[in-house]
């Protein structure tokens, strides 16, 4: 049996990945500091629907990934596998908040590597952010494609998390896959996330904020799709080829990945199928493009369904009324 942890093991993504290796028969722990960036409660109820459904196999350990003593609570463990999902998120909030991203994202990633390395695993996935393309206006985005210019810190701490991957993947042979995830939406969601905003905003009554007026696209992925293909990328790490004299710059067994889906959607077009799923016209404030932003963000996801043998392509017609159902429920509304 397979021990994973999982860090970020309560957040939105976290949540759906741990229930995925539970009912895969995985062993699982998962770690998480319940932090307040947005309701705690809503985290711990997602832990207790994990808890409820799943007797054995799994531990979740209230702790912090930042601190130097961090890897002390596995000393006695042997972990397999590491799903390193643990950050602290949100795009625009590091504009205005950047200190907390420096913390968790850099130094956070850099303790999960040292334990990556202590324990020797079989496999380290990490998650990046499709927002290392920055101002790329060359979509959809392939992985070849130039990452090193973001545009806000958010994507700039996860475009350093890649590079010293890369560099602790070739000092220490830790195969390490960075899964660079578009714009994951689904049940369970972060209230600071489109979805969720849009639906909330729409349901009480509130203005919708379209920023550059609404002209935005993106390659809304969802969960479901996101939670399977990190499923079946487990057993699949790269490899370092050894090709003799011959000059390759392979030089770690570590990649990155594409995680979205190939369809692009219309930020108006989003909306419209909200408000067709709740019965209710939005109100809509038009702002300008925001700082830091993008006007479109589009996935080629070739390499990753290659590897996996799995085509990410839920449609934002089947999942957002799944997501509304679910927050309806939730929260308690007719």
């Amino acid at each position: 049996m397979k021990h994973v942890l999982v860090t970020g093991g309560a957040g939105f993504i976290g949540f759906h990945v741990v229930n995925k290796l539970l009912e895969n028969n995985c062993r699982v722990s998962s770690i998480d500091n319940l932090n307040s960036y947005y309701s705690p409660k809503l985290k711990e109820d997602r832990l207790s629907v994990i808890k409820k459904r799943f007797q054995s196999n799994y531990n979740f350990i209230e702790g912090d990934i930042t601190q130097d003593n961090f890897s002390n609570t596995f000393s006695k463990e042997k972990i397999d596998i590491i799903i390193h999902l643990a950050a602290q998120a949100g795009v625009r909030n590091s504009i205005q908040n950047p200190k907390p991203y420096i913390l968790n994202n850099i130094v956070g990633h850099f303790n999960i590597i040292e334990l990556a390395r202590k324990q020797k695993v079989k496999h380290l996935l990490s998650a990046s952010t499709s927002s290392v393309y920055g101002g790329d206006r060359r979509p959809p985005f392939s992985e070849f494609a130039n990452a090193n210019l973001p545009i806000q810190l958010y994507a700039a701490t996860k475009r350093a998390n890649e590079i010293v991957s890369h560099s602790y993947s070739a000092m220490f042979n830790i195969p390490t896959t960075m899964m660079r995830f578009f714009t994951v939406y689904g049940t369970w969601g972060r209230p600071d996330m489109a979805l969720f905003k849009f639906v909330k905003s729409i349901q009480d009554g509130n203005p919708v904020e379209l920023y550059n007026r609404g002209n935005h696209s993106r390659s809304f992925t969802s969960v479901e799709d996101i939670s399977e293909t990190i499923i079946r990328l487990l057993d699949k790490p790269p490899m370092l080829i050894d090709r003799g004299k011959e000059i390759d710059i392979v030089s770690a067994p570590y990649r990155e990945l594409n995680i979205g889906n190939r369809k692009n959607e219309n930020i108006k077009d989003f909306i419209r199928l909200i408000e067709n799923c709740l019965n209710k016209k939005a109100k809509v404030k038009m702002l300008p493009l925001q700082k830091g932003d993008v006007e479109e963000s589009s996935c080629d996801p070739t390499q990753v369904e290659s590897l996996t043998g799995y085509k990410i392509e839920r449609s934002v017609e089947t999942e957002i009324p799944k997501f509304i159902e679910w927050y309806k429920d939730y929260y308690e509304l007719k």
